[in-house]
C-alpha cells in the first residue's frame, strides 16, 4: 500500500474495511475476499501482478484516485498461493465473515490466517517428499539456540550449538522454508542473506518470556521433561517460534504435543560443503535421480520419504539403534516379507500430514478416506509382523496400535468416494445418521415428484412441450414456450420472462420448493456437524494415531532398505567397537546405477596404524569415484541401510568432512582457491581420530611451489595431529614420499593403460582399479587429447613437456635415494641461472621499446 493510498474518510467503506485489514500485515500481501475473488489492492496488485503474471486493473475510485486491483479465483486459490510461498512471499487471508445474503450494509472481513512460506500445511503448498521447516535463532555467549517445527508433521525440536560453523551445519541439514532472528545488528551477512528471513522483535526472544510462552501452551510447571529447563537459548528460540506460528495461524495448534531435545553429539557431522560434495540428494544441476537419495528411495508412502530424507541428513553414531535398524532389514529380507509389507502400504496415503490436518480442523472428506483406509490396513501389516522375529520390527508394530474405534467410526461414517469438498455434500454415509437420511429422502425423492407435476400438468393444459425445471438463481419453475403461453392457466403465477417462454410458478411447485431446499439446507448443515462430530472424536485419539503413523513411515524406510539390498546386491556392514575401516569390494552407489557397463569395485584398508591414503593417478582415472564412494558407504551403514560392498567393518565415526571439486563464492567475495583453503582450514580445525576425510587435488588453486607447500603441510598435519581416517587425492607426485614407515600414511594408485588401435593411434585405458603404491605417471596430456583438443595443441603441449623434462634432468639432484625412487614432478619454472641473471638485471622501467626488444632477444638466446 503506497503512502499516497493511506485511508481517508473520502474513502468508500469497502475501502476503509480493506485499510484496517491491511494495517495489522503492512509488509505481506492480502487477499481480500470480495465474492467469489480474493482481490489485491494497491502496490500488494502490483507486486502480485508481477509475481503471479495476472492482469493489473483499475477498480473505479476511493479517495478521489483509481483503484489498483489484481484477483484470483477462491477456487484456484491454493495454486496462486503455493506459487507466492515457493517465492518466499507470505500472504495474509482476509475472509467474509458471516453469510453475505443476511448481512445489514457491508459484510463484515477479518484475517482468518497467515499463509507464510514456513507455516503451510495445506497438502496443496507443501511439497510430498520434502520437509518444510519452520526455524528460530537466539543467541548469546554460549553461542546459538535452534528451534524449528514442521507444522504439517506436528514435529517440534530444538538444539544448541556453540559456533557459527556448527550453526551453519545445522542449516544446510534442515534447510528451513523461514527462518525467524531477533531484529539486531550482528549476524553473520550469509545468514542474514537467506531467502525466507524474518526479523522479529527481540523482545520476543527474551528468555524468561518465552518459557512463561512455552509453559502456559503446553500446560507444564516446568521444562525438565523437554530438556530446556537450563537451557535459556533453545528456550527463547522455541517460545518465538511458537510465538509466531501461532499469531499466523490463529487457531490452537492441538498436534504440538512436546518438544524434543536433539543433540549434535547424537549424530555424524557433516558440514554444508560436505552434503553438497557428497550430492546426498541434490546436484548443482539439479538431476536429483542422480543422487544417494534418488538410488535409496525407493519408499512407498510419502512420510517413508521424508523420514528417509531426514535420516540421510542425520547419519546416527549410536550403535544400538543402528544394529536394531540392521537387524530388522536382514529379518525383512530372510522371512521375505518386505514385499508383502510394501505392497500393503500402497493404501496408506500421507497419515501423519492428514493428522495434522485433522488436529488443525482443515482435514477435507478425502482425507478422512484415505485415514479410513489406513486404519484399515493395521490389522494385516500387524498380522506380517508378527512372525518376524527383530526387536525393533516388534516395538513398531505395538506403536501401530489396534485403533479399532477410530477405524469403525470412520468405515462408517464416511462414503466409499466422498466428494473433495464438504460444502457439495455426500460426505456423511448412508445409514450412520438417521436425521441426515430423512433429510436426503426428501432431496432424492424430488426428481419422482417434479415428473408426475410434469405429465399432470401436460395433461391438464394441453400443453405437449410444457417443461419443469429448476436452477440455482430462480429455482424451480414451469416453462412454456411463448407460442403457448397464452394457454397458461390463471393459477399460474408469472416468474420469468426468456426470449422465447415464460417460466412460472405453481403454490404446489412452490410448496414443494421450500420443502426441498429446505430438506437441502439443513442436510448440509447437518453434514457439517456431524463431520466436526467426527474431528473431536478423531483429535481424542490423535496421539497415539500419531504414534502408528511414526511406525509406518519407519517400517517403510526398513523395507525399502531390504528392497534395496537385495535388487542392488548390498551386504550388511558389520559395525565394530575398535578403530578401522575395511571395505571389501566397494561400488559407487550412484555410479554403478547410471551407468551401462560394469561398475569396478575396490577395496579400502584404514585402521590405527594406516591412517591415510596417498592416492595418485591420472585424471578421470575415478580417484574422486572412489573417495566418494567410500564416504557413501560409511554413511549408509550409520543410518542403518545395507551398503554396496562384498563386505564393511565399520568403527566409530564422529564426522565426515570433504574438500572436493573447484567453486567459487561470488557472493561472499571468496575465489576458487580461497573457497579451497576455507575449506581445508574447516577440516584441519574440526577432525578428529574418528572423522573421515576426504582431501581432493588441494593446493592447485595457486602457483606449483606454493600448492605443493600446501598440500604437502596439510597432509602432515591430517596424518600427525588430527590422525583421522584420510583419503588424500593428489597430482604432486612428491607427496608420495610421506608413505614412511611408521608414519600411518600409505600409498595407492588407480591405473590406466596406454595402447595403440589398429589405425596406430595412441588410446588410453581407464582400469578404474586401485592398486598399492604410487602412480608413475599422470597421463595429462592423453586426457587432454581425449576431451578433443586440437592435435596441434597436444603435439605442442608433448615439445613443452619433453623441454621441462629435460631441464628438470638436468638441475634436479639425483643423489638421494628417495629423488632416485620417485615419479618427477617438473616445476614449471625451472630455467637456466645465466638468463635468471640476465632477466634480474633489466629494469623494465628504463628501457625505450628497442632496448626492451633487444633484451628479449638476449634472453631468447640464452636459453
Amino acid at each position: 500500500m503506497s503512502a499516497s493510498a493511506a485511508p481517508t474518510p473520502e474513502h468508500t467503506p469497502l475501502m476503509r474495511q480493506f485499510f484496517a485489514a491491511k494495517s495489522d500485515h503492512p509488509d505481506i500481501l492480502l487477499f481480500f475476499r470480495m465474492g467469489d475473488f480474493y482481490e489485491l489492492f494497491y502496490d500488494d496488485a502490483r507486486r502480485a501482478a508481477k509475481l503471479l503474471d495476472i492482469t493489473l486493473t483499475q477498480r473505479g475510485s476511493s479517495g478521489g484516485a483509481p483503484i489498483p486491483m489484481a484477483g484470483v479465483p477462491v477456487h484456484a486459490c491454493e495454486s496462486y498461493l503455493a506459487r507466492l510461498v515457493a517465492l518466499g512471499e507470505s500472504v495474509a487471508i482476509c475472509e467474509q465473515i458471516g453469510d453475505p445474503a443476511q448481512a445489514k450494509g457491508l459484510v463484515e472481513r477479518k484475517v482468518v490466517r497467515i499463509v507464510t512460506p514456513g507455516t503451510v500445511t495445506d497438502e496443496a503448498l507443501l511439497h510430498e517428499r520434502r520437509d518444510t521447516l519452520l526455524m528460530a535463532l537466539s543467541r548469546g555467549a554460549r553461542g546459538f539456540g535452534i528451534a524449528w517445527a514442521d507444522l504439517a508433521g506436528g514435529r517440534f525440536l530444538v538444539n544448541e550449538v556453540a559456533s557459527e560453523d556448527a550453526l551453519a551445519a545445522e542449516l544446510a541439514r534442515l534447510e528451513p522454508a523461514e527462518l525467524l532472528l531477533p531484529d539486531e545488528d550482528g549476524w553473520p551477512a550469509w545468514l542474514v542473506a537467506r531467502t525466507g528471513l524474518r526479523r522479529r522483535a527481540p523482545w520476543q526472544f527474551d528468555a524468561d518470556a518465552c518459557r512463561r510462552q512455552l509453559l502456559r501452551f503446553f500446560a507444564l510447571h516446568d521444562l525438565t521433561g523437554f530438556g530446556l529447563e537450563q537451557r535459556p537459548l533453545p528456550t527463547s528460540a522455541a517460545g518465538a517460534l511458537l510465538a509466531y506460528v501461532e499469531e499466523t495461524q490463529k487457531q490452537r495448534l492441538p498436534h504440538l504435543t512436546a518438544i524434543a531435545f536433539e543433540s549434535s553429539d547424537d549424530g555424524i557431522a557433516m558440514n554444508a560443503a560436505t552434503r553438497r560434495h557428497l550430492e546426498l540428494d541434490s546436484r548443482v544441476d539439479g538431476n536429483i535421480q542422480h543422487t544417494l537419495l534418488g538410488v535409496l528411495d525407493s519408499t512407498v508412502a510419502p512420510m517413508g520419504g521424508r523420514l528417509l530424507r531426514r535420516w540421510l541428513h542425520r547419519p546416527l553414531r549410536d550403535r544400538t539403534v543402528l544394529r536394531e535398524r540392521l537387524h530388522a532389514v536382514q529379518t525383512l529380507l530372510d522371512g521375505d516379507a518386505f514385499a508383502a509389507l510394501r505392497g500393503r502400504f500402497r493404501t496408506l496415503g500421507d497419515l501423519e500430514r492428514i493428522l495434522t490436518r485433522v488436529a488443525l480442523r482443515s482435514a477435507r472428506p478425502r482425507d478422512l478416506s484415505t485415514l479410513r483406509d489406513g486404519l484399515a490396513a493395521l490389522p494385516a501389516i500387524r498380522d506380517l509382523l508378527a512372525s518376524l522375529d527383530s526387536p525393533r520390527l516388534a516395538t513398531l508394530a505395538a506403536d501401530l496400535g489396534p485403533h479399532d474405534a477410530s477405524a469403525h467410526l470412520l468405515a462408517s461414517a464416511v462414503m466409499a468416494q466422498p466428494p473433495a469438498l464438504l460444502r457439495d455434500g455426500g460426505v456423511i454415509a448412508d445409514g450412520f445418521d438417521a436425521e441426515l437420511d430423512e433429510l436426503r429422502r426428501l432431496s432424492t425423492h424430488a426428481d419422482q415428484f417434479l415428473l408426475d407435476l410434469e405429465a399432470r400438468e401436460r395433461d391438464a393444459t394441453g400443453i405437449a412441450t410444457l417443461k419443469v425445471g429448476y436452477n440455482r438463481v430462480h429455482g424451480y419453475f414451469i416453462e412454456i414456450s411463448k407460442g403457448q403461453s397464452q394457454k397458461a392457466p390463471a393459477h399460474y403465477t408469472r416468474r420469468q420472462t426468456l426470449t422465447g417462454a415464460e417460466r412460472y410458478i405453481t403454490e404446489e411447485l412452490k410448496t414443494f420448493e421450500d420443502k426441498v431446499l429446505s430438506a437441502r439446507e439443513r442436510a448440509l448443515a447437518r453434514e457439517k456437524l456431524l463431520y466436526d462430530h467426527l474431528l473431536d472424536a478423531l483429535n481424542a485419539a490423535l496421539e497415539p494415531l500419531k504414534r502408528s503413523a511414526a511406525a509406518l513411515a519407519e517400517l517403510d524406510v526398513l523395507c525399502a532398505f531390504a528392497e534395496r539390498a537385495l535388487a542392488l546386491d548390498w551386504a550388511r556392514p558389520e559395525l565394530h567397537d575398535v578403530p578401522c575401516l575395511h571395505i571389501e569390494r566397494g561400488r559407487h552407489p550412484v555410479v554403478e546405477a547410471v551407468r551401462a557397463e560394469p561398475f569396478e569395485p575396490n577395496d579400502l584398508l584404514l585402521d590405527a596404524d594406516r591412517r591415510m591414503l596417498i592416492i595418485t593417478g591420472p585424471n578421470m582415472g575415478g580417484k574422486s569415484t572412489y573417495m566418494r564412494q567410500n564416504a557413501l558407504i560409511v554413511l549408509l551403514a550409520h543410518i542403518g541401510s545395507f551398503v554396496p560392498a562384498a563386505r564393511a567393518q565399520i568403527g566409530p565415526i564422529d564426522r565426515i568432512l570433504t574438500r572436493i571439486g573447484a567453486g567459487d563464492d561470488l557472493a561472499r567475495g571468496q575465489s576458487t582457491f580461497m573457497v579451497e583453503m576455507a575449506e581445508t582450514s574447516y577440516i584441519l580445525h574440526h577432525a578428529t581420530a574418528n572423522s573421515l576425510v576426504l582431501m581432493d587435488e588441494i593446493g592447485r588453486g595457486t602457483s606449483t611451489y606454493d600448492g605443493l607447500s600446501l598440500a604437502d603441510a596439510c597432509a602432515r598435519h591430517l596424518a600427525l595431529n588430527n590422525r583421522a581416517y584420510t583419503l588424500f587425492a593428489t597430482h604432486y607426485f612428491e607427496l608420495t614420499a610421506l608413505a614412511e614407515p611408521g608414519s600411518g600414511i600409505a600409498n595407492v594408485h588407480l591405473d590406466a593403460v596406454e595402447h595403440r588401435d589398429q589405425g596406430g593411434s595412441e588410446k588410453l585405458v581407464f582400469m578404474h582399479a586401485v592398486k598399492e603404491g604410487p602412480a608413475n605417471r599422470s597421463f595429462g596430456l592423453q586426457v587432454a587429447a581425449l576431451a578433443g583438443l586440437p592435435k596441434s595443441v597436444v603435439a605442442q603441449a608433448r615439445r613443452t613437456l619433453a623441454e621441462l623434462e629435460q631441464r628438470s634432468r638436468d638441475h634436479v639432484p639425483r643423489t638421494t635415494p628417495a629423488a632416485l625412487e620417485q615419479p618427477q614432478q617438473f616445476g614449471l619454472f625451472a630455467a637456466p641461472s645465466a638468463a635468471c641473471d640476465a632477466l634480474a638485471a633489466i629494469d623494465p622501467d628504463e628501457l625505450t621499446p628497442k632496448q626492451a626488444l633487444e633484451a628479449l632477444y638476449r634472453l631468447r638466446s640464452l636459453l
